[in-house]
Protein backbone atom coordinates (compact mmCIF):
# COMPACT_ATOMS: atom_id res chain seq x y z
CA UNK A 1 0.00 0.00 0.00
CA UNK A 2 2.85 2.36 0.84
CA UNK A 3 4.39 1.76 -2.56
CA UNK A 4 1.02 2.57 -4.17
CA UNK A 5 0.73 5.86 -2.27
CA UNK A 6 4.24 6.88 -3.35
CA UNK A 7 4.12 5.88 -7.00
CA UNK A 8 0.46 5.31 -7.76
CA UNK A 9 1.24 1.75 -8.86
CA UNK A 10 0.99 -1.58 -7.10
CA UNK A 11 4.28 -3.45 -6.99
CA UNK A 12 5.61 -6.57 -5.42
CA UNK A 13 8.26 -5.67 -2.83
CA UNK A 14 10.01 -8.97 -3.54
CA UNK A 15 10.84 -7.89 -7.08
CA UNK A 16 14.09 -5.98 -7.29
CA UNK A 17 15.25 -3.51 -9.91
CA UNK A 18 17.90 -4.73 -12.33
CA UNK A 19 21.38 -3.68 -11.36
CA UNK A 20 23.01 -0.76 -13.11
CA UNK A 21 25.80 -3.01 -14.35
CA UNK A 22 23.31 -5.21 -16.22
CA UNK A 23 21.68 -2.15 -17.75
CA UNK A 24 25.06 -0.85 -18.84
CA UNK A 25 25.97 -4.18 -20.44
CA UNK A 26 22.65 -4.22 -22.31
CA UNK A 27 23.24 -0.67 -23.54
CA UNK A 28 26.74 -1.53 -24.75
CA UNK A 29 25.41 -4.64 -26.48
CA UNK A 30 22.84 -2.55 -28.34
CA UNK A 31 25.44 -0.12 -29.69
CA UNK A 32 26.27 -0.28 -33.35
CA UNK A 33 29.65 -1.88 -33.83
CA UNK A 34 30.81 1.15 -35.81
CA UNK A 35 30.40 3.27 -32.67
CA UNK A 36 31.42 0.57 -30.22
CA UNK A 37 34.78 -0.03 -31.91
CA UNK A 38 35.49 3.55 -32.98
CA UNK A 39 39.12 4.52 -32.15
CA UNK A 40 39.33 5.95 -28.63
CA UNK A 41 42.71 7.67 -29.07
CA UNK A 42 44.58 9.22 -31.98
CA UNK A 43 47.15 6.40 -31.79
CA UNK A 44 44.41 3.88 -32.64
CA UNK A 45 43.88 5.46 -36.09
CA UNK A 46 45.81 3.43 -38.68
CA UNK A 47 47.46 4.35 -41.98
CA UNK A 48 46.81 8.13 -41.73
CA UNK A 49 50.30 8.84 -40.38
CA UNK A 50 50.58 12.54 -41.25
CA UNK A 51 47.37 13.62 -39.53
CA UNK A 52 48.07 11.40 -36.51
CA UNK A 53 51.58 12.78 -36.00
CA UNK A 54 50.38 16.41 -36.15
CA UNK A 55 47.54 15.79 -33.68
CA UNK A 56 49.84 13.94 -31.30
CA UNK A 57 52.09 17.02 -31.18
CA UNK A 58 49.04 19.19 -30.52
CA UNK A 59 47.97 16.93 -27.64
CA UNK A 60 51.45 17.30 -26.15
CA UNK A 61 51.18 21.10 -26.21
CA UNK A 62 51.81 22.37 -29.74
CA UNK A 63 49.44 24.94 -31.29
CA UNK A 64 46.39 23.39 -32.96
CA UNK A 65 45.83 24.69 -36.52
CA UNK A 66 42.60 24.78 -38.50
CA UNK A 67 42.28 21.36 -40.14
CA UNK A 68 40.86 20.04 -43.40
CA UNK A 69 40.51 16.25 -43.72
CA UNK A 70 39.43 14.99 -47.13
CA UNK A 71 39.15 11.57 -48.73
CA UNK A 72 36.78 8.63 -49.34
CA UNK A 73 34.12 7.74 -46.74
CA UNK A 74 34.93 5.29 -43.97
CA UNK A 75 38.65 6.09 -43.74
CA UNK A 76 38.68 7.65 -40.25
CA UNK A 77 38.27 11.40 -40.75
CA UNK A 78 35.59 11.91 -38.11
CA UNK A 79 37.08 9.32 -35.75
CA UNK A 80 40.46 11.08 -35.80
CA UNK A 81 39.23 14.52 -34.75
CA UNK A 82 36.77 13.10 -32.17
CA UNK A 83 39.53 11.01 -30.56
CA UNK A 84 41.85 14.03 -30.49
CA UNK A 85 39.13 16.21 -28.94
CA UNK A 86 38.50 13.64 -26.19
CA UNK A 87 42.21 13.50 -25.40
CA UNK A 88 42.54 17.29 -25.37
CA UNK A 89 39.49 18.22 -23.31
CA UNK A 90 38.52 15.11 -21.31
CA UNK A 91 35.32 15.76 -19.34
CA UNK A 92 34.96 19.20 -20.95
CA UNK A 93 34.42 17.61 -24.36
CA UNK A 94 30.72 18.50 -24.66
CA UNK A 95 31.36 22.15 -23.75
CA UNK A 96 34.33 22.62 -26.09
CA UNK A 97 33.06 20.87 -29.24
CA UNK A 98 30.39 21.94 -31.71
CA UNK A 99 29.75 19.17 -34.22
CA UNK A 100 27.55 19.93 -37.23
CA UNK A 101 26.70 17.94 -40.33
CA UNK A 102 27.14 20.56 -43.01
CA UNK A 103 25.06 18.61 -45.52
CA UNK A 104 21.97 19.20 -43.34
CA UNK A 105 22.87 22.58 -41.87
CA UNK A 106 24.67 24.15 -44.77
CA UNK A 107 23.12 27.61 -45.13
CA UNK A 108 24.58 30.97 -44.26
CA UNK A 109 22.13 31.34 -41.35
CA UNK A 110 23.84 28.45 -39.52
CA UNK A 111 27.17 30.28 -39.79
CA UNK A 112 25.64 33.47 -38.44
CA UNK A 113 23.73 31.85 -35.59
CA UNK A 114 25.19 28.60 -34.25
CA UNK A 115 28.85 28.82 -35.27
CA UNK A 116 29.35 32.54 -34.64
CA UNK A 117 27.68 32.39 -31.21
CA UNK A 118 29.69 29.34 -30.17
CA UNK A 119 32.96 30.85 -31.44
CA UNK A 120 32.55 34.01 -29.35
CA UNK A 121 32.42 32.11 -26.04
CA UNK A 122 35.55 32.28 -23.88
CA UNK A 123 36.94 29.20 -22.12
CA UNK A 124 39.57 28.44 -19.49
CA UNK A 125 42.84 26.55 -19.95
CA UNK A 126 42.28 23.89 -17.28
CA UNK A 127 40.14 20.79 -16.96
CA UNK A 128 38.02 19.55 -14.07
CA UNK A 129 40.72 17.00 -13.17
CA UNK A 130 43.32 19.76 -12.86
CA UNK A 131 45.17 18.99 -16.09
CA UNK A 132 45.98 21.78 -18.52
CA UNK A 133 44.21 21.94 -21.88
CA UNK A 134 44.17 24.48 -24.73
CA UNK A 135 41.98 27.53 -24.11
CA UNK A 136 40.21 26.73 -27.35
CA UNK A 137 36.98 25.36 -28.75
CA UNK A 138 36.68 23.19 -31.87
CA UNK A 139 33.98 23.44 -34.53
CA UNK A 140 33.70 20.20 -36.52
CA UNK A 141 31.93 20.54 -39.87
CA UNK A 142 31.26 17.12 -41.36
CA UNK A 143 30.52 16.89 -45.11
CA UNK A 144 31.67 20.48 -45.53
CA UNK A 145 31.76 20.08 -49.31
CA UNK A 146 27.94 20.24 -49.24
CA UNK A 147 27.95 23.80 -47.87
CA UNK A 148 26.82 26.60 -50.15
CA UNK A 149 29.45 29.04 -51.45
CA UNK A 150 27.80 31.86 -49.50
CA UNK A 151 28.06 29.86 -46.27
CA UNK A 152 31.70 29.03 -46.99
CA UNK A 153 32.47 32.70 -47.60
CA UNK A 154 30.80 33.65 -44.30
CA UNK A 155 32.75 30.91 -42.52
CA UNK A 156 36.02 32.36 -43.85
CA UNK A 157 35.33 35.65 -42.07
CA UNK A 158 34.40 33.87 -38.82
CA UNK A 159 37.63 31.84 -38.96
CA UNK A 160 39.62 35.07 -39.23
CA UNK A 161 37.88 36.92 -36.38
CA UNK A 162 37.73 34.08 -33.83
CA UNK A 163 41.19 32.62 -34.33
CA UNK A 164 42.18 33.32 -30.70
CA UNK A 165 39.45 31.15 -29.18
CA UNK A 166 38.25 28.71 -31.85
CA UNK A 167 39.68 26.17 -34.27
CA UNK A 168 37.80 24.69 -37.21
CA UNK A 169 38.01 21.16 -38.60
CA UNK A 170 36.41 20.62 -42.00
CA UNK A 171 35.68 17.07 -43.14
CA UNK A 172 34.78 16.35 -46.74
CA UNK A 173 35.01 13.82 -49.57
CA UNK A 174 35.85 16.28 -52.37
CA UNK A 175 38.32 19.04 -51.54
CA UNK A 176 37.70 20.66 -54.93
CA UNK A 177 34.27 21.77 -53.65
CA UNK A 178 35.79 23.84 -50.84
CA UNK A 179 36.56 27.43 -51.84
CA UNK A 180 40.21 28.44 -52.02
CA UNK A 181 40.05 31.04 -49.18
CA UNK A 182 39.02 28.25 -46.78
CA UNK A 183 41.56 25.65 -47.90
CA UNK A 184 44.39 28.21 -47.67
CA UNK A 185 43.53 28.78 -43.98
CA UNK A 186 43.62 25.07 -43.09
CA UNK A 187 46.26 22.41 -42.79
CA UNK A 188 45.13 19.79 -45.33
CA UNK A 189 45.41 16.03 -44.92
CA UNK A 190 44.33 13.48 -47.51
CA UNK A 191 42.84 10.28 -46.08
CA UNK A 192 43.60 7.22 -48.18
CA UNK A 193 41.40 4.11 -48.45
CA UNK A 194 42.43 1.55 -45.84
CA UNK A 195 44.63 -1.27 -47.00
CA UNK A 196 43.04 -4.69 -46.80
CA UNK A 197 45.59 -5.85 -44.21
CA UNK A 198 44.59 -3.19 -41.65
CA UNK A 199 40.88 -3.69 -42.26
CA UNK A 200 41.25 -7.47 -41.95
CA UNK A 201 43.07 -7.17 -38.61
CA UNK A 202 40.35 -4.92 -37.20
CA UNK A 203 37.54 -7.20 -38.36
CA UNK A 204 39.31 -10.22 -36.88
CA UNK A 205 39.48 -8.40 -33.54
CA UNK A 206 35.75 -7.55 -33.70
CA UNK A 207 34.87 -11.16 -34.59
CA UNK A 208 36.83 -12.34 -31.55
CA UNK A 209 35.15 -9.84 -29.21
CA UNK A 210 31.63 -10.49 -30.53
CA UNK A 211 32.12 -14.27 -30.94
CA UNK A 212 31.28 -14.15 -34.65
CA UNK A 213 31.91 -17.35 -36.60
CA UNK A 214 33.30 -16.65 -40.07
CA UNK A 215 35.90 -18.34 -42.26
CA UNK A 216 39.09 -16.50 -43.18
CA UNK A 217 38.42 -16.48 -46.92
CA UNK A 218 34.88 -15.14 -46.39
CA UNK A 219 36.23 -12.34 -44.19
CA UNK A 220 38.80 -11.46 -46.86
CA UNK A 221 36.02 -11.28 -49.46
CA UNK A 222 34.05 -8.94 -47.20
CA UNK A 223 37.08 -6.66 -46.84
CA UNK A 224 37.74 -6.70 -50.59
CA UNK A 225 34.13 -5.85 -51.49
CA UNK A 226 34.12 -2.98 -48.97
CA UNK A 227 36.73 -1.17 -51.07
CA UNK A 228 38.74 0.36 -48.23
CA UNK A 229 35.64 1.68 -46.43
CA UNK A 230 36.01 0.54 -42.81
CA UNK A 231 32.55 1.75 -41.81
CA UNK A 232 30.98 -0.25 -44.61
CA UNK A 233 32.97 -3.37 -43.68
CA UNK A 234 32.01 -3.26 -39.98
CA UNK A 235 28.35 -2.54 -40.75
CA UNK A 236 28.24 -5.43 -43.23
CA UNK A 237 29.84 -7.77 -40.68
CA UNK A 238 27.26 -6.82 -38.04
CA UNK A 239 24.41 -7.27 -40.53
CA UNK A 240 25.69 -10.73 -41.47
CA UNK A 241 26.01 -11.66 -37.78
CA UNK A 242 22.45 -10.54 -37.08
CA UNK A 243 21.24 -12.40 -40.16
CA UNK A 244 22.77 -15.73 -39.12
CA UNK A 245 22.35 -15.45 -35.34
CA UNK A 246 24.64 -16.77 -32.61
CA UNK A 247 26.49 -20.03 -33.18
CA UNK A 248 26.12 -20.09 -36.97
CA UNK A 249 28.86 -19.56 -39.52
CA UNK A 250 28.61 -16.60 -41.90
CA UNK A 251 28.80 -17.85 -45.49
CA UNK A 252 29.96 -16.21 -48.69
CA UNK A 253 26.35 -16.00 -49.88
CA UNK A 254 25.46 -13.97 -46.77
CA UNK A 255 28.23 -11.48 -47.53
CA UNK A 256 27.14 -11.14 -51.15
CA UNK A 257 23.54 -10.65 -50.07
CA UNK A 258 24.33 -7.93 -47.52
CA UNK A 259 26.75 -6.06 -49.79
CA UNK A 260 24.50 -6.55 -52.86
CA UNK A 261 27.32 -8.11 -54.86
CA UNK A 262 26.24 -9.25 -58.31
CA UNK A 263 26.95 -12.98 -58.80
CA UNK A 264 29.89 -13.45 -61.14
CA UNK A 265 27.76 -15.61 -63.47
CA UNK A 266 25.60 -12.63 -64.42
CA UNK A 267 28.58 -10.38 -65.15
CA UNK A 268 30.39 -13.10 -67.11
CA UNK A 269 27.27 -13.83 -69.19
CA UNK A 270 26.95 -10.08 -69.82
CA UNK A 271 30.49 -9.91 -71.22
CA UNK A 272 30.07 -13.09 -73.30
CA UNK A 273 26.82 -11.73 -74.75
CA UNK A 274 28.68 -8.59 -75.86
CA UNK A 275 31.51 -10.64 -77.39
CA UNK A 276 29.16 -12.64 -79.60
CA UNK A 277 27.09 -11.29 -82.47
CA UNK A 278 23.89 -11.84 -80.52
CA UNK A 279 20.54 -10.78 -81.85
CA UNK A 280 19.07 -7.62 -80.37
CA UNK A 281 16.12 -9.60 -78.98
CA UNK A 282 18.53 -11.82 -77.01
CA UNK A 283 20.27 -8.73 -75.59
CA UNK A 284 16.94 -7.16 -74.61
CA UNK A 285 15.82 -10.39 -72.93
CA UNK A 286 19.10 -10.72 -70.98
CA UNK A 287 19.10 -7.08 -69.84
CA UNK A 288 15.46 -7.39 -68.80
CA UNK A 289 16.22 -10.54 -66.76
CA UNK A 290 19.23 -8.82 -65.17
CA UNK A 291 17.16 -5.79 -64.23
CA UNK A 292 14.54 -8.03 -62.62
CA UNK A 293 17.19 -9.25 -60.15
CA UNK A 294 17.21 -5.69 -58.69
CA UNK A 295 20.98 -5.41 -58.44
CA UNK A 296 22.28 -1.82 -58.28
CA UNK A 297 23.26 -0.62 -61.75
CA UNK A 298 26.44 1.04 -60.51
CA UNK A 299 27.48 -2.29 -58.96
CA UNK A 300 26.95 -4.10 -62.28
CA UNK A 301 29.13 -1.55 -64.08
CA UNK A 302 31.76 -1.70 -61.33
CA UNK A 303 32.08 -5.49 -61.49
CA UNK A 304 31.95 -5.45 -65.30
CA UNK A 305 34.90 -3.04 -65.24
CA UNK A 306 36.89 -5.40 -62.97
CA UNK A 307 36.15 -8.34 -65.27
CA UNK A 308 37.09 -6.27 -68.32
CA UNK A 309 40.47 -5.33 -66.85
CA UNK A 310 41.27 -8.96 -66.00
CA UNK A 311 40.20 -10.26 -69.43
CA UNK A 312 43.07 -11.63 -71.55
CA UNK A 313 41.07 -12.07 -74.76
CA UNK A 314 40.32 -8.36 -75.28
CA UNK A 315 43.06 -6.05 -76.54
CA UNK A 316 44.12 -3.00 -74.55
CA UNK A 317 42.83 -0.42 -77.09
CA UNK A 318 39.39 -2.07 -77.02
CA UNK A 319 39.47 -2.15 -73.23
CA UNK A 320 40.19 1.58 -73.19
CA UNK A 321 37.34 2.30 -75.59
CA UNK A 322 34.86 0.18 -73.64
CA UNK A 323 36.08 1.65 -70.34
CA UNK A 324 35.48 5.19 -71.57
CA UNK A 325 31.91 4.39 -72.56
CA UNK A 326 31.38 2.43 -69.33
CA UNK A 327 32.33 5.51 -67.30
CA UNK A 328 29.79 7.62 -69.18
CA UNK A 329 27.06 4.98 -68.80
CA UNK A 330 27.76 4.62 -65.08
CA UNK A 331 27.59 8.39 -64.58
CA UNK A 332 24.34 8.74 -66.52
CA UNK A 333 22.77 5.86 -64.58
CA UNK A 334 23.28 7.77 -61.31
CA UNK A 335 21.39 10.75 -62.75
CA UNK A 336 18.48 8.74 -64.14
CA UNK A 337 16.01 6.10 -62.97
CA UNK A 338 15.94 4.16 -66.26
CA UNK A 339 18.36 1.34 -65.45
CA UNK A 340 17.09 -0.79 -68.34
CA UNK A 341 17.87 1.92 -70.90
CA UNK A 342 21.43 2.46 -69.67
CA UNK A 343 22.23 -1.24 -69.45
CA UNK A 344 20.80 -1.90 -72.92
CA UNK A 345 22.64 1.04 -74.44
CA UNK A 346 25.93 -0.08 -72.90
CA UNK A 347 25.43 -3.69 -74.02
CA UNK A 348 24.69 -2.72 -77.63
CA UNK A 349 27.58 -0.25 -77.77
CA UNK A 350 30.03 -2.76 -76.24
CA UNK A 351 28.92 -5.47 -78.69
CA UNK A 352 29.56 -3.05 -81.55
CA UNK A 353 33.10 -2.33 -80.27
CA UNK A 354 33.96 -6.00 -79.83
CA UNK A 355 32.43 -7.40 -83.04
CA UNK A 356 32.87 -4.67 -85.67
CA UNK A 357 36.33 -3.48 -86.85
CA UNK A 358 37.13 0.13 -86.08
CA UNK A 359 37.35 1.12 -89.78
CA UNK A 360 33.85 -0.22 -90.42
CA UNK A 361 32.54 1.59 -87.34
CA UNK A 362 33.94 4.87 -88.65
CA UNK A 363 32.24 4.35 -92.01
CA UNK A 364 28.98 3.52 -90.26
CA UNK A 365 29.24 6.67 -88.18
CA UNK A 366 29.78 8.79 -91.30
CA UNK A 367 26.77 7.19 -93.01
CA UNK A 368 24.61 7.80 -89.95
CA UNK A 369 25.73 11.43 -89.83
CA UNK A 370 24.67 11.92 -93.48
CA UNK A 371 21.21 10.60 -92.67
CA UNK A 372 20.65 13.50 -90.26
CA UNK A 373 21.69 16.22 -92.73
CA UNK A 374 18.84 18.52 -93.76
CA UNK A 375 18.40 18.67 -97.55
CA UNK A 376 19.90 21.89 -98.92
CA UNK A 377 22.39 22.25 -96.04
CA UNK A 378 24.73 19.38 -96.99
Amino acid sequence: MQSFLKSGKLSDPSTSKPSSSKGLKKKIRQLQWVEKYRPKTVQDVVQQNEAVSVLQECILGADLPNLLFYGPPGTGKTSTILAAAHQLFGDLYKDRILELNASDERGIQVIRDKIKTFSQLTVSSSRADGKLCPALKIVILDEADAMTHAAQAALRRTMEKETKTTRFCLLCNYVSRIIEPLTSRCTKFRYKPLKQLFALERLQYICKEEEVLIAEDVLKTLVKESGGDMRKAITALQSCANLKGEGNYITLENVYEVLTVVPSKWVLDFLNLCKNQSDITDIIQFVNDLEQQAYPTHKIFEQFNDLLIESETISEPLKAEIGEYLAEASFHSTCSKSDFTHLLDFAVHTQEILTIPIEQRKLNAEENAKCFLIPGFA
